[in-house]
């Protein structure tokens, strides 16, 4: 059967329901056996890239108290040297 014998008979909203349901079903289908489990598995991916930045995250805030810890160890041995040199002259 021909679409054009399938509108004449039943009429053309009831054949493009049938069209629209295919359609539906066809998408449907496509999302569910091909899109899905690719989403699933970015999704992981995403997560486990959250937790790498996280963690890098940490460590440059211990990086970075490290660091204030050493510029003012510094800072405080400078002070001295310059508080030695007056006492000197």
């Amino acid at each position: 059967m021909d679409v054009a014998s399938l509108v004449n008979e039943y009429g053309f909203p009831a054949v493009m329901v049938v069209g629209l349901g295919y359609f539906v079903y066809f998408v449907w289908n496509f999302v569910n056996t091909k899109l899905q489990p690719e989403i699933d598995k970015q999704h992981l991916a995403l997560i486990k890239l959250i937790d790498r930045m996280r963690m890098l995250d940490q460590d440059l805030i211990r990086l970075q108290q490290k660091v204030d810890v050493v510029l003012k160890y510094r800072e405080i041995e400078e002070l001295k040297k310059k508080g030695e040199k007056t006492n000197e002259d």
